[in-house]
């Protein structure tokens, strides 16, 4: 493609060199560059890629957008204000807009994401639809598997993605955006068929400080027609203003009145039976998977099916018959006739949800097993650990994704909210042995909540990510 074709949808002040450069793909890391790219150079909060432009020229960049001139630089340089936002419209345009062959559906908020994309993907599914899955569990299409990096890829990967995606008769993407993808414009140039939100808790302040800049993060999904329909959560503050915000959005809730909502909720230890009202259609789910929050996640799949004209009978199908999401309150294993369960619950409100779910279920003691991130928002591990305290009988902190930080510098930041409770509890730095001491302590009607990672493969520790699973760890121990 030539750099002229490119440019027709990039916003850029000047050009210094041959406009009819040839280019062979696309990188923002001079590292990876390889000869003929177009290479991205802006200023970040860490980092300024404009002194990477000489390595991205030995690997082989034909041209650079950046922020200032080069001087003596012997490629094509497009000036623009801010090169960062420039990735994505150079990416869509480069791989032929494939988004526009597709019909995207965005889910934002701090939890639920992942669980309401496979629920869609379930749907769409039984309605015989060929669909594709972009989030925290990786992407998925076609039965191609592709392991997760970032909850929403960056630009250049994403729109790649697309275009194979196209390629392989993909009519559905299911994708969840985060708010940092919406902070740095990753999906800049997007149209969303719907946009789903599902509610917003505390998460990220090491990022964005503050629950207010956090929230209006969030609100840039539904923002500049970005988003054809809504399906909003009606029992979440930000979701209320939303609603008054975004002209025909679609409601969802049980506590506050909405166009689609739950009746006569049972829940179980193998799932959550209820009534859903879809616009005053009725029908029975029985979802396999159980607590409250789930339901709130199969009303925000179904709002947004109903919207895409699938019948009621074919979206209870597609809820009905999924039996799990990984890490998502999974439940992986009985050990002395005690449940075992695994949950990405990595924020207050999430692990306060499924602790509550398995509060009512329980009918011997509630054991939480928990940690919480290193490098990352430290505000709330004191909450979580107040959380926890609150609805378990038994704690074991542990090491989540420590990173940077020394493991037991955040077990003792957790501590802080756990010990006004007066709760038992113990720490134990390693998660492995942690997890086992845990299991040994099970008895017949007991739960286990091993909460935090999720699915996750990965424990990251000072920069090295180590291969790890809670449930591949959790059944290597009672040896299942």
């Amino acid at each position: 493609m030539k750099l002229k074709e490119l440019l027709e949808s990039l916003k850029y002040e000047k050009i210094i060199g041959n406009e009819q450069t040839e280019i062979s793909g696309l990188c923002a890391d001079s590292r990876l560059v390889k000869k003929g790219d177009l290479f991205f150079a802006y200023k970040g909060s860490k980092h300024d890629s404009h002194g990477d432009i000489c390595e991205a020229i030995e690997n082989g960049a034909v041209a650079v957008i950046c922020e200032r001139q080069t001087e003596n630089c012997k490629i094509t340089q497009i000036i623009t204000d801010n090169g960062r936002a420039q990735i994505a419209p150079a990416a869509r345009a480069f791989y032929g807009f494939a988004d526009k062959k597709l019909k995207l559906v965005a889910v934002t908020g701090t939890n639920g994401k992942t669980t309401t994309t496979h629920m869609l993907k379930g749907i769409f599914a039984a309605a015989e639809k060929n669909v594709g899955v972009i989030g925290t569990l990786g992407i998925e299409y076609c039965g191609k598997f592709i392991a997760p990096e970032l909850t929403t890829p960056d630009p250049i990967f994403l729109h790649s993605v697309f275009a194979d995606m196209v390629s392989a008769g993909v009519e559905y993407v299911f994708m969840e955006v985060s708010a940092h993808a919406l902070y740095y414009d990753k999906i800049n140039g997007l149209t969303f068929e719907t946009g789903i939100f599902t509610n917003c808790t505390q998460d990220h302040l090491d990022f964005f400080k503050n629950m207010r800049d956090y929230a209006k993060c969030k609100k840039l999904l539904f923002k500049d027609g970005r988003c054809k329909r809504a399906v909003i959560n009606s029992d979440d503050k930000l979701g209320i203003e939303l609603i008054s915000e975004v002209k025909g959005a679609v409601s969802y809730g049980i506590e506050n009145p909405a166009d689609v909502f739950a009746v006569d909720i049972h829940e179980n230890i193998d799932g959550t039976a209820f009534v859903l009202n879809l616009s005053d259609e009725l029908y029975e789910i029985k979802l396999c998977l159980p607590a409250l929050h789930n339901v709130y996640n199969a009303m925000a799949a179904a709002a947004c099916a109903k919207l895409f004209g699938i019948k009621i009978n074919v979206i209870a199908k597609g809820l009905n018959d999924i039996k799990t999401v990984a890490g998502r309150l999974e439940r992986v294993a009985k050990y002395n006739g005690a449940d075992i369960f695994v949950d990405f619950a990595h924020t207050p409100d999430g692990l306060e949800k499924s602790l509550q779910a398995l509060k009512k279920l329980c009918k011997g003691k509630l054991y939480c097993l928990f940690g919480c991130g290193g490098n990352r928002d430290r505000t709330k591990r004191p909450v979580m650990g107040g959380v926890a305290a609150k609805y378990s009988d038994f704690l074991i902190i542990t090491s989540d994704n420590p990173r940077y930080e020394d493991p037991y510098d955040i077990i003792t930041e957790i501590e802080a909210g756990v010990k006004p409770y007066g709760k038992d509890y113990v720490t134990v730095t390693e998660r492995e042995v942690a997890t086992e001491y845990a299991i040994e302590l099970l008895c017949e009607g007991d739960i286990l909540l091993v909460a935090g990672k999720g699915g996750e493969q990965y424990q990251e520790i000072a920069g090295i990510k180590h291969s790890y699973n809670d449930n591949t760890i959790i059944k290597n121990i009672i040896g299942g």
